[in-house]
């Protein structure tokens, strides 16, 4: 009886790396947990396309919206674990949500990085009227008059939300957050001078620069973005060392799905990644490439949870 275990034990084995070796034998499925036209499902398209030619298998978009992205992310965790299911995963609902309220998937348990792709920073904006010509001025003005200012964003626990929350937190400023149902309304109220500055996405805020209907003070990454030519970063701008943040779109797999598996699969994003037009149309969506293979996609994560945790914790931030 012991052969007879050990010899089904072999083969089936032999099948799963068999399995592996030939891997993908079939079309692949991306789990995009947002509405099409999202920064998500953009990038999902563009990084689809391009890794369909290289593993030789089409990669169809299925959009799986709602919850903030926790809908489509838990369809992913509970997927069969073979690399066959892809998740263009984002902030919000990988390294956000879960720290504001329960999901239905357990990050670490369930999900397995497999690359991330790219970075949309945020810039700081504020009208051209506001009396500080400078970041250094802003915050000056921010610590000299405690709880007059507010600032918005396009809603609690949105990634711009806590970026703001992690600049108040560095610039040691006590300001009030007004939460909008998005970019737009809450740009709009900044440029109608009722809420003071916002911490938004480059492709938000570029186009009101360029009018000359919003002005700022640099962008939240710590080093200058080909997205924002001559604009500094916000961390040299405003002497604040160690400011340095954006929003991540990376892909992820079902936890369980062997190492070769996810493997191939980082390369196909690597190659995609290496792109000269791929990285032209991710500049377009407004996001910069990033690619980092699975060990130190995971190493960010852990990084972006810990930035978060400590964030949510300092502001005492709920979601009603």
């Amino acid at each position: 009886m012991n052969r007879i275990v050990l010899f089904a034990a072999m083969l089936a084995a032999a099948a799963a790396a068999g399995a592996q070796t030939d891997f993908p034998n079939r079309p692949l499925r991306m789990i995009v947990p947002w509405p099409p036209g999202q920064a998500a499902d953009l990038v999902g398209r563009v990084m689809a396309q391009k890794m369909s030619e290289t593993l030789g298998q089409q990669i169809v978009i299925d959009n799986r919206a709602g919850a903030g992205g926790m809908i489509g992310t838990d369809v992913a965790a509970k997927a069969t674990a073979d690399g066959y299911t892809l998740l263009s995963a984002s902030s919000g609902p990988i390294s956000i949500n879960p720290l504001l309220q329960k999901a239905a998937y357990d990050v670490e348990r369930d999900l397995a990085p497999v690359a991330n792709v790219c970075l949309s920073p945020f810039l700081l904006v504020t009208v051209p009227q506001f009396p500080a010509v400078n970041a250094r001025e802003f915050v000056a003005l921010l610590k000299a008059n405690p709880g007059k200012y507010t600032f918005a964003s396009s809603g609690t626990g949105a990634t711009a939300h806590l970026v703001a929350e992690f600049f108040n937190n560095l610039a040691g400023v006590q300001v009030t957050h007004i939460p909008y149902k998005g970019s737009v309304p809450a740009l709009t109220d900044v440029i109608s001078g009722r809420v003071a500055y916002a911490f938004e996405t480059v492709a938000a805020t570029m186009p009101h620069i360029k009018s000359g209907r919003l002005k700022t003070f640099g962008i939240s990454m710590g080093r200058p973005s080909a997205l924002a030519p001559g604009i500094e970063p916000v961390a040299v701008t405003a002497n604040l060392p160690g400011f340095d943040a954006a929003a991540w779109i990376g892909v992820m797999v079902t936890a369980g799905t062997p190492k070769a598996v996810v493997d191939k699969l980082a390369a196909a994003v690597e190659t995609a990644m290496k792109s000269p037009d791929v990285i032209e149309k991710l500049q377009n969506v407004g996001v910069e490439v990033d690619y980092r293979r699975p060990a130190e996609f995971a190493r960010y994560l852990k990084e972006q949870q810990v930035r978060y945790t400590e964030i949510i914790k300092k502001g005492n931030i709920k979601i009603e």
